[in-house]
């Protein structure tokens, strides 16, 4: 595999403090990378910057060979970077396939012309689209959803339908911002099983999750963040038994930590 992301020596400082202090790491196609890291490591602003809802102070975002450095969050968006916030952010009054449609739309070469004249290529793009929304709700399990206003939905679900929401435009990688944040256990496993399928089907994914146990489930690599800094990176093993890991993400002496992360695990 080749890399689709690649971030070179990221930093980002507020006010003197430093966010991000030179942070590098690639992203596989066809993987699920995970990061990780205590409260204030840096993910969050990782992820901002990479996807361009924050500037950087310096470094390189590359996404599929193409430089996309300081881009804003549209931009990156159309180069086929897309992300998912942990606040769900769906249509509750509107159907399930409807949400869909509207995050394909935004993509689709289809103009406000070829939709008033119902042109052919209007007609192939929603052709295009509700295929693409079929496949996807399947694969995310909400079938039986598809005409349903996603208001009746649970919390995890929703979260399930943002998913399939930004993957509609065919993406080169999916960044998902605290996937199973407020979500209980029984969704928590639907939403691992989803994004398992989803992989398997050719999707990318980079995963920012203070749930170790599903990280070190589902992700081929795991990327470990401290104080702004990379301080860990390797296969779900590999952090299990890194005592500087076990150390800073949670906050106790490797002993105890390792016995902790064995019985998340």
């Amino acid at each position: 595999m080749s890399a689709i992301l690649e971030v070179t020596d990221l930093r980002k400082a507020y006010a003197g403090v430093h966010a991000l202090d030179g942070v590098s790491f690639a992203v596989e196609a066809g993987s699920v990378t995970g990061l990780i890291g205590p409260n204030g490591s840096g993910k969050s602003t990782a992820i901002d910057c990479i996807s361009g809802f924050q500037k950087l102070d310096s470094g390189k975002v590359v996404l599929a060979g193409a430089d996309i450095t300081g881009q804003p969050a549209h931009h990156n968006a159309r180069a086929g970077l897309m992300r998912t916030f942990q606040t769900v952010r769906v249509y509750e009054r509107l159907p399930l396939r409807d949400n869909l449609a509207i995050a394909a739309q935004q993509f689709d070469p289809a103009t406000w012309v070829d939709e008033l004249l119902r042109t052919a290529r209007y007609r192939r793009a929603v052709e295009a689209s509700e295929k693409r929304a079929r496949q996807l709700i399947e694969l995310i399990g909400l079938q039986r959803y598809y005409e349903a206003e996603v208001g009746i939905l649970s919390y995890g679900q929703k979260k399930l339908v943002a998913l399939a929401a930004a993957l509609m435009p065919h993406p080169k990688i999916v960044v998902l911002d605290e996937p199973v944040a407020g979500v209980n256990p029984s969704r928590i496993r639907e939403i691992e099983v989803a994004l398992r399928q989803l992989n398997e089907a050719g999707e990318t994914f980079l995963i920012v999750e203070h749930n170790v146990e599903f990280i070190t489930n589902l992700c081929h690599r795991v990327i470990v963040l401290d104080q702004g800094r990379k301080l860990a990176e390797g296969t779900a093993h590999d952090i299990h038994n890194d005592s500087r890991v076990l150390e800073a993400y949670l906050g106790t002496t490797p002993e105890i930590a390792a016995a902790e992360m064995r019985a998340q695990a």
